[in-house]
Formats: C-alpha cells, structure tokens, sequence
C-alpha cells in the first residue's frame, strides 16, 4: 500500500494527475503494475488527505480548487506561518538554525543547477522549501499550530507555484528564506512575521495568476 499510496500522490502533486480527473482503479493498477487493492486502499488514504474526494456515479476525482478557494486557503496560510515564524523568533534552538541553514543552502544549489532535468530541479526547490518552512513551525514548538498547519499546507499547490514560477521569482523566494531566517535568528518576531505572510503570498499570486491566465 505505501508504494500505491507514494506513486499515486506524487502523480497527483506533480499534476500527471490533474485537477477534477477521474482516478479509475483499474488504470492505475495498470499504470504502475499493482493489483486493484493497494490502489483502492492509497486512495482512501489520498482521500483521508484531501487531495481526492468522491463523487456520486465517478467515483476517486483529483480535488479541484477554484481562485477563491486558493485565495482563502493562502490566505489563511499566511496567517499561520507568519505567527510560526514569530513564534520562532523567540523560540528557535541553535540546532535547528544548522537545519534552516542546510535547508536554504540546498534550495541555493538546486536553484543553480542549470544541468538536470526541469522537473527534478523542481523536486529539489519543492522539498528545500518544505524543510525550510518545517524547520520554522518546529521552532515555533506549537502543537496546535501545526495540526491546522497540517490541514493548511497544500502540497500539489505548493509545487506547481514552484513550477509556475520564472528565475526571478524563485531567486525572490529564496532571498524571502534568507531574510526569514536572518529575522529570526536576530530574535525580530514582527520582521520574521511580516517576511513570511508576505512570502506566502507571493505564491498564493503566482497560482492565480496562472489559473486566471
């Protein structure tokens, strides 16, 4: 089931499976040479998520999001991890100032590699980012912060914002980390607060930019 489940999501981050199709069993038991019951049992896992629903005589459909829908889920986004990031500000260990620090410098290398395949460039910002930000919301050492986090954080939009951005927007989101962080390590919690509302939203814009185009 773990590999159903991991082949199925990627698929669905990545937009090889797109917003409002069908996920028909049998096809992607096929797809990825499963039997039907991994694949049926990934999908409730998927749907458990949020990134499937079910729809009466269609069965597994790939949740779609209207701009509305974005706007006010980034919205809230922002909200929250802009109070993580002050949070942060007060709390943060040296340990994981070093795990901010890893995290940014591997989102400095994959944003100079010029050489390996778009996609697997992208894997690499996508999960740089996801350290990053997790690194913040750990620092921030709030439970309950982090389960809305949880149900907060859309993966596939987080990477597709990646893949709809140009150079000069990734290299903004990475200059955005770097100020983050600074703020945080010199103890600034209104700084780190309004750097990171303001970094989720410059992806939030991105992607409606891209679903009004």
């Amino acid at each position: 089931m773990t590999t159903a489940y991991a082949q199925i999501r990627q698929a669905i981050v990545e937009g090889r499976y797109q917003p409002g199709q069908r996920l028909i069993e049998q096809r992607i038991a096929e797809e990825f040479a499963l039997s039907r019951t991994p694949v049926r049992e990934a999908l409730r896992r998927l749907e458990a998520e949020g990134l499937v629903h079910s729809e009466p005589n269609r069965g597994a459909v790939v949740r779609d999001m209207t701009i509305e829908d974005l706007s006010d889920l980034y919205g809230l986004r922002a909200q929250l991890e802009a109070y993580a990031a002050e949070l942060a500000a007060a709390r943060i260990e040296p340990h994981q100032v070093e795990e901010l620090d890893a995290a940014i410098a591997d989102f400095d290398r994959a944003l100079a590699d010029d050489e390996s395949d778009p996609l697997d460039v992208t894997r690499l910002i996508a999960d740089a980012n996801r350290r990053i930000h997790g690194t913040v919301l750990a620092a921030a050492r709030h439970d309950r912060l982090g389960q809305l986090l949880d149900r907060t954080v859309d993966v596939p939009l987080s990477f597709q914002a990646f893949r709809q951005f140009d150079r000069a927007e990734t290299e903004r989101s990475h200059l955005f980390h770097q100020l983050i962080r600074d703020a945080i390590v010199a103890g600034d919690a209104s700084r780190a607060s309004a750097l990171m509302r303001e970094h989720v939203l410059q992806g939030r814009d991105v992607l409606v930019a891209h679903l009004e185009g």
